[in-house]
């Protein structure tokens, strides 16, 4: 260690976002009304496909299964955040820390599974559109939406493990609003180079398996979509799997940028902002981008809600 200053971390200090006092109360309120938000438009989400049979389908399951990713999500993060802002609150225990960035690093790998698996689904229906309905069965989808999870989970136990087992030395100031891997290793003074190794290849695991399946599925929905002879068919095909395209688009740009750019593990207060925005934007963005223009749903969740059988 060769003297430095070594000590068992107890707790951690999210710094957080240091601003004058008025305007914590300002991104207090502000961060509270996207967390309510992100919780009221999953949750009908949520509802509505369970209690309308005529979104009893692959798709909708899929759909279903990102919105509770995506409260877990927020709910794993923003509340702590929150805490933060009104009463200053900024210290976390080792463990608490530990957990947050468990059930983060959790959900963002169950999110690229699961979108893999929603690929597939829109590659069914578009390649082998006859078929679909014998290929795209519900106990499928449960075991797809199953191995998402339970791989996801899996896999963060071991990235967590070696993490949690570092030494801390000096400060246990931690320049992020929420535990997360960069500026934890930042404090660390253990060699990381086996953890970092076992990181890599996990990662690859869970995450580049996952971004090479979708990118297939894509590949092929492409070449099937080229070879549709009318321009509406075309586009009535590439409609059903756009509002997928773009939330996995997002998805991956944001990864990339936050963890893959160089020098990713930098302190900079725009990592922050960045994290802060693809924390709280994208759970807001997936089920608009979903939902808005899916006629489908929005007669359904018309319907739900006892006013009619149709949007405007």
């Amino acid at each position: 260690m060769r003297g430095e200053n070594v000590t068992k971390v107890s707790a951690f200090i999210l710094l957080g976002f240091p601003t004058a006092p008025g305007l914590q109360y300002v991104l207090f309120l502000v961060f509270l009304l996207m967390y309510l938000f992100v919780l009221v438009e999953n949750l009908t989400i949520i509802f509505t496909v369970w209690s309308s049979s005529p979104l009893h389908r692959p798709m909708y399951y899929f759909l279903s299964a990102l919105s509770s990713l995506e409260i877990w999500y927020v709910s794993n993060i923003i509340p702590k955040m929150l805490d933060g802002f009104l009463l200053q609150r900024k210290r976390i225990s080792f463990v608490g820390c530990m957990t947050q960035l468990y059930f983060f690093i959790s959900l963002v790998c169950t999110e690229c599974v699961l979108l893999a698996s929603m690929a597939y689904d829109r590659y069914v229906a578009i390649c082998h559109p006859l078929r679909y309905h014998v290929i795209m069965t519900t106990g499928l989808c449960v075991q797809l939406v199953g191995f998402s999870f339970a791989s996801a989970f899996t896999v963060s136990i071991i990235k967590v493990c070696f993490i949690s087992r570092a030494t801390f030395c000096g400060s246990n100031v931690l320049n992020h609003f929420f535990c997360d891997i960069s500026p934890i290793l930042k404090l660390a003074c253990t060699d990381f180079s086996t953890a970092e190794l076992v990181d890599f290849i996990l990662a690859f695991v869970i995450l580049v398996f996952p971004l090479v399946a979708t990118v297939l599925s894509y590949g092929r929905i492409t070449l099937a979509v080229l070879r549709i002879p009318s321009g509406t068919g075309r586009w009535r095909a590439f409609s059903t799997c756009a509002s997928h395209l773009t939330v996995v688009t997002m998805f991956y740009v944001a990864m990339i940028f936050i963890y893959v750019r160089p020098q990713a593990i930098d302190t900079r207060s725009s990592n922050k902002l960045i994290s802060a925005v693809y924390t709280v934007l994208t759970p807001i963005m997936n089920p608009l981008i979903y939902c808005l223009r899916n006629t489908e749903f929005k007669d359904a969740l018309k319907k739900a809600l006892g006013f009619g059988h149709s949007l405007p």
